[in-house]
């Protein structure tokens, strides 16, 4: 065991030092590490250094947390505090850098990316691989390699004649030469003297090097200027016909700083308006309510089944655009809303041969559920759904077309992304809007590093803000989607989407029982604060309160972070959401039962109705327009459509007056009796069909309507007529010629037709794709640090010798008579032992075990490694030590 008092020697050292809340916030912060759980600290600090979790462990650091890891990997290894500071404040100092600067180093030093001592600060082999400069992939800095490096290859006289060049003493080794090179580099006064003689079209030359890429070309016979520089070690070859700029001489050209322009502090959110809580309330609900009407319009267009599923999945572009035209949307946001029914578990494809879309059960008892419920559940599944309707119409990495409900639209980072916008959103004063753009600055700086390791993070961050960086378009298509959604009103986070996000309603942002003390302006600044100098250098600034803000108001965000809304957990979700339903149910309009008839054929519904009375009303009158009123029109093929579904004349007349706070008019009851009276006086029926009529003239004068033509209608009796086609297509070609027929069954009844709901078979909703493992629970948190904890232990325990060690210090082998006469000591003296044993699977393993009893060939023990009372088979115990004295 190591001494807490001596500096570690190893990140596994390092990690053996922490208590278990230091290790649960590592494996909170870094999931890939407890998938599966470690053996002992030493196999975490193994897991730790590779490639993979170190990318992506990475890849989560804020702006100035990355530019820290950055610095480090060019500063000596390891590096003293104060070397850090100067390479990120640079030699002037700064305030901000000097005040952020321990809490990146706390954050580094969470998640085992640096560690170490102040004086003796290290980061992970492979993350200073991953950052440190190379002819292959420059440093994120901009700055090249060290004098001993770029001198790496070349001849001993070569370095002497650059020395000397340079004002110095030659040496009797190359060694010593270039550790003279690198204290004059190093030299501020010195260098300053020595560039004072440069001519000005070599400093040109270095001004252009100086902020990276620090290499560049130069010809065979260099120009004077170029030759200067070269005599001096100012640049060095690296290979034929290319230089490069040590890093020594391009810290000094910066003054000392690793990076053109440090970002301490995250940029602030600018509001670009603010608008009444009641107004941003209120139009959110009403948005809210217009979703769900979309949503419900969508499912009753395909009731009855809705459009065929490709062949490759998803809708053809045709039928996007039907839908598009039937919800009167664009096809984007027609997209939006059917991958959003699909998400919440409402549609699904019906499996069978002619495969289709169409409802699931679980939309019929999402229609029962009130408003505000049914709401809850479209934005639980908009919030944590990886499928991203946005890139319907784009194509993937084979050139193929994306299409809505089709594969290929999960998009692991769609989650974190719309909580981290909304929790931005949530840390403005209520009814303040932010501007797009300080949103996607913001999201900018707290995830700079999306793309390949060692990319300068400049560049990255350019590309983050156009439209073609994913991250950036997320961020864009939840603002607009939250709007549509009704999360948002006016573009501010309404009090229900402040519930659904689990951040409640305080007046300036997060309540205090949900926000995180994150001082440091980035997303993971949660943990321990480090040691020695970074805990007491942690400075704090409180911004203003949550007043309000006008128009183009900055709101120093920097100073009180937005907290970091993490995904909740599924049962927290649900929680969630119901609160949100409970805001927003006084917000909803409470429906109607009843409308206003007019004289032209029209009912206008002033807000909206009841369920019975909408989806009679949708039978009997088609929609005219929509807006905060309904205007229905009654024609005579909706009053058949009514008469079809089984009503009489009499129950129309009925209904009308019942639900009309107008009297019927006139017209409209003439325009029902006239199509009830002329309601199946034709009758269709299967011969392949025929129709028959009391009426001969009638049946005279569509056999000589030219019109009829396509039906092939032939008289067999003078009040009879056959036809070849389907009774279906009879019907309808009677119809299209201003008949009003019925369809007639078997036994000559008037066959009553009735919309038939099409089902899919119960279907479950698609499950997110994952960004990686899921954080851990406290549960899983707490059992996997007592395993690497009893694992540890075993593994670094120290054991008495024995006379006959195993080979390479391994458990030795005892016989079955050595192994029962230790352990029944052991029971005796309360000794704990170190045992080695293999399960019924062959699965080998090492524990240290405290006996309690030995009877039946069993031994009853005290297992350290799993904190419980075990039995264990004498005859599984492949080896058995005492443990060390001092360890007892």
């Amino acid at each position: 065991m190591s001494n807490p008092a001596t500096p570690p020697r190893s990140l596994a050292e390092a990690l053996r030092a922490r208590d278990d809340t230091s290790l649960a916030a590592l494996l909170r912060a870094r999931p890939d590490l407890i998938t599966p759980v470690p053996t002992d600290l030493t196999q975490l600090a193994t897991r730790a250094g590779t490639r993979a979790s170190v990318v992506r462990a990475l890849e989560r650091l804020d702006r100035f947390a990355l530019q820290t890891a950055e610095a480090l990997a060019v500063a000596a290894d390891p590096a003293p505090y104060e070397e850090l500071l100067g390479l990120l404040a640079g030699d002037e100092g700064d305030p901000e850098v000097a005040a952020a600067l321990p809490r990146a180093v706390a954050t580094l030093r969470e998640q085992a990316l640096v560690w170490g001592d102040d004086d003796r600060l290290r980061l992970v082999r492979t993350a200073r691989e991953l950052l440190a400069p190379s002819p292959q992939h420059p440093s994120p800095t901009g700055l090249g390699p060290t004098v001993q490096e770029a001198t790496a290859g070349m001849s001993p006289g070569r370095i002497q004649e650059i020395v000397t060049a340079a004002g110095l003493s030659s040496t009797h080794d190359s060694v010593s030469a270039v550790t003279a090179l690198t204290a004059l580099f190093t030299d501020r006064k010195r260098m300053a003297r020595l560039l004072a003689g440069a001519p000005e079209e070599s400093m040109e030359v270095l001004s252009r090097l100086v902020w990276g890429p620090p290499y560049g070309q130069v010809t065979a016979d260099p120009a004077a200027h170029l030759r200067w520089l070269l005599d001096r070690g100012l640049l060095l070859p690296t290979a034929p016909g290319t230089v490069v700029l040590p890093r020594a001489v391009a810290l000094h050209l910066r003054e000392g700083r690793a990076h053109r322009t440090v970002e301490p502090l995250p940029p602030a959110v600018e509001a670009a308006a603010t608008h009444r809580p009641q107004v941003v309330d209120a139009t959110a609900a009403g948005q809210a309510y217009t979703a769900l009407a979309t949503v419900e319009e969508l499912l009753k267009d395909w009731d009855e089944g809705g459009p065929t599923v490709l062949r490759a999945g998803g809708l053809s572009v045709r039928d996007l655009k039907r839908t598009a035209v039937a919800l009167d949307a664009s096809e984007p946001v027609a997209a939006f809303w059917v991958e959003l029914a699909y998400a919440a578990g409402l549609i699904a494809s019906d499996g069978e041969a002619d495969e289709r879309y169409a409802a699931t059960p679980a939309y019929d008892e999402w229609l029962e559920q009130p408003a505000a419920q049914r709401w809850a559940r479209l934005a639980e599944a908009w919030l944590v759904a990886t499928r991203t309707s946005g890139l319907v119409g784009g194509r993937d990495a084979k050139d193929r077309t994306l299409s809505a409900l089709g594969p290929g639209l999960d998009r692991s980072a769609a989650p974190e992304v719309r909580h981290r916008v909304l929790a931005l959103l949530a840390w403005l004063p209520e009814g303040a809007a932010p501007s797009a753009e300080s949103v996607l600055a913001r999201l900018r700086w707290e995830r700079p590093l999306r793309g390949p390791v060692g990319v300068p993070a400049l560049e990255q961050s350019q590309k983050w803000g156009r439209d073609d960086d994913l991250r950036a378009r997320l961020a864009r298509w939840t603002l607009s989607e939250a709007e549509m959604l009704g999360v948002t009103g006016r573009g501010a986070l309404s009090g229900h989407g402040r519930a659904l996000l689990g951040a409640g309603s305080a007046k300036g942002g997060v309540s205090a029982g949900t926000a995180r003390d994150d001082r440091d302006g980035g997303p993971s600044a949660e943990g321990p604060s480090g040691s020695g100098r970074a805990a007491g250098h942690t400075a704090t600034a409180d911004g203003p309160s949550g007043a309000s803000s006008g128009p183009g108001d900055k709101l120093p965000v920097h100073h009180r972070p937005a907290p970091d809304h993490a995904p909740l957990s599924p049962a927290e979700q649900a929680t969630a959401s119901a609160a949100a339903a409970r805001l927003l149910a006084p917000l909803l309009p409470e429906p109607l039962d009843h409308v206003l008839l007019q004289a032209d054929l029209t009912a206008v519904a002033p807000g909206p109705l009841q369920r019975p009375l909408a989806d009679m009303l949708g039978v009997l009158a088609e929609v005219e327009s929509k807006g905060g009123a309904t205007v229905y029109r009654f024609t005579p093929g909706s009053v058949r459509r009514a008469l079809d579904s089984g009503q009489a004349a009499s129950d129309l007349h009925a209904f009308l007056a019942a639900h009309s706070r107008t009297p019927v008019p006139q017209p409209l009851a003439y325009l029902i009796d006239d199509v009830a009276r002329r309601h199946g006086h034709l009758r269709v029926g299967a011969a392949s069909a025929y129709i028959r009529c009391d009426d001969d003239a009638l049946l005279s004068e569509i056999l000589a309507d030219k019109r009829a033509a396509g039906l092939r209608l032939r008289r067999l009796a003078p009040t009879v007529l056959a036809a070849q086609t389907d009774p279906a297509a009879l019907l309808d070609g009677l119809r299209a010629m201003g008949f009003a027929p019925a369809a007639e069954s078997a036994e000559g009844d008037v066959l009553i037709t009735r919309a038939h709901a099409h089902r899919t078979p119960p279907r479950t909703a698609p499950e997110p794709v994952p960004d990686g493992p899921p954080v851990p629970d406290a549960t899983l948190l707490t059992a996997a640090i007592r395993a690497i904890r009893a694992g540890d232990l075993a593994s670094t325990t120290p054991r008495k010798p024995t006379a006959a060690p195993g080979a390479g210090g391994e458990l030795p082998r005892t016989s079955s008579a050595e192994t029962l006469a230790t352990m029944q000591a052991a029971v005796l003296t309360g000794e704990a032992l170190w045992i080695g044993y293999v399960n019924a699977e062959g699965a080998a393993s090492q524990r240290v075990i405290a006996p309690i009893r030995v009877e039946g060939g069993f031994v009853t023990a005290y297992d350290h490694t799993a904190d419980e009372v075990r039995t264990y088979p004498l005859h599984r115990v492949t080896g058995v030590a005492e443990l060390a004295d001092e360890q007892l």
